[in-house]
């Protein structure tokens, strides 16, 4: 039934999003996790041995995420699995951070745009024009397309509620901990590795999904060709896929803070997106989501 849990999580996100009513009740299930790292880190990110104490913090914050889900699908059943899995899937919220963007591009609002677009990225867009910022925001949708959505279904639909928790809590892990600096090089190395692994088969599902969504061939030979290019093992691949499926640019040379990445470009021969082009990125999301959702109807009819 797993396949099936995995769709039904996607329904449900798909239609529902996680409201805002449930978020100010409970919180969000990402959002715990995130304390128990933040928590862990505090406690044991010092001193002698701290890439040792990484490796214990991840596998406690897994294990605590694995061992309830599986408790509960035993107890409860698929279709209440299904329904648990639902808030470990983000494509609605992905997909409304990302069309705040392109209205607000649309509307020339570029101070509002510049804001939507700091809350789904890193880098600084404080004095990003529309195509930088159409460019981060593009190629935010395609890197969460598989990092929020694809690798979350894949992993439910391989092993149930456990597996989509599992994988949130090594996602959670590496966007907290798992960054190159003096604080967190050794301590969130392991959670790094692990992410990279974890993402591996599933950035690669994502792009193949984009590219019969794009129903070009075209995007293939260009995402085979470009996505090596990207300093990700990983992110490259759906972002590859975007930039050829949509005929522009994408990655390339952006600052965090002061830290200036000389990245090279995907796609480089290509024009620079518009805030149009985020909305065809958004139709283009939206169809790579029903190829995941016939996708998994399949594997569960087959069953």
């Amino acid at each position: 039934m797993s396949p099936g849990i995995a769709l039904i999580a996607l329904l449900a996100d798909a239609v529902f999003g996680w409201p805002d009513a449930i978020f100010r009740r409970i919180g969000h299930p990402v959002v715990w996790i995130g304390m128990a790292i933040e928590r862990l880190e505090r406690r044991l990110n010092h001193g002698e041995g701290r890439f040792a104490k990484g490796i214990a913090a991840s596998l406690l914050v897994i294990l605590a995420a694995i061992l309830p889900a599986l408790a509960l699908q035993s107890l409860l059943g698929p279709v209440a699995a299904g329904l648990l899995a639902w808030p470990l899937v983000a494509a609605k919220s992905l997909h409304s951070h990302v069309r705040a963007v392109e209205d607000s591009l649309l509307e020339q609002d570029l101070a509002r745009a510049r804001l939507a677009t700091a809350h789904i990225v890193g880098r600084d867009v404080s004095q990003s024009n529309e195509a930088a910022l159409s460019r981060a925001s593009i190629e935010s949708l395609a890197e969460n397309s598989s990092d929020g959505v694809i690798a979350p279904l894949f992993w439910a639909a391989i092993a149930g509620l456990p597996g989509i928790a599992a994988y949130k809590a090594i996602n959670t892990l590496d966007s907290m901990i798992g960054h190159r600096n003096t604080r967190y090089a050794e301590f969130g190395r392991f959670a790094a590795r692990l992410d990279d692994a974890a993402n591996w088969l599933p950035a690669r599902l994502t792009a193949i999904l984009m590219v019969l969504a794009s129903g070009s061939w075209r995007t293939w030979r260009i995402t085979r060709r470009d996505a090596y290019r990207h300093r990700s093992p990983n992110a490259g691949w759906p972002e590859a896929a975007m930039a050829a499926a949509l005929q522009v640019r994408l990655s390339g040379p952006r600052s965090y803070g002061e830290h200036f990445v000389d990245e090279p470009w995907l796609n480089g021969t290509e024009r620079d997106p518009s805030g149009r082009d985020i909305r065809h990125a958004l139709a283009l999301f939206r169809r790579t989501l029903i190829a995941a959702g016939l996708f998994l109807l399949l594997l569960y009819l087959a069953q």
